[in-house]
């Protein structure tokens, strides 16, 4: 079978695995969280082909994805990974600074299990542990 030179584009996020269900993408494609090329759609009707450069903004995180090739079926992810260019920058490219892990000077914050022991023990040195 040949491709279809456009798809809708709940199918095509469907078959490309940015959302769990057909019936999800038309909801997220609906809702205004796709652009294509810069422009914002409401229809899960909408066609897109080739060429096409998606903005999808999901959760916490803005995808930047580039269509090569309009999907036949939803398959395996290696084969829906090749529907798409991932375009998305890096986050040390787009100026925003990797999340590290809050240090934590020892004595701050609550005190652990092994602490409240101390604690109580010596609040109270006759108890018998």
């Amino acid at each position: 079978m040949t491709q279809p030179a456009r798809q809708r584009i709940d199918k095509w996020l469907f078959f490309a695995r940015a959302v769990k269900s057909r019936t999800l993408a038309g909801k997220f494609a609906a809702s205004g969280n796709v652009r294509v090329n810069r422009e914002k759609i409401d229809q899960a009707s909408f066609l897109v082909k080739p060429g096409d450069v998606l903005t999808i903004s999901l959760e916490r995180r803005i995808l930047v994805w580039k269509i090569l090739g309009c999907g036949e079926r939803r398959g395996p992810a290696p084969e829906a990974q090749l529907l798409y260019e991932d375009l998305t920058p890096k986050a040390a490219e787009a100026g925003q600074a990797e999340t590290v892990p809050a240090l934590r000077e020892p004595g701050a914050g609550r005190p652990t299990k092994r602490d409240r022991r101390k604690i109580d023990q010596f609040n109270n040195p006759d108890a018998d542990a």
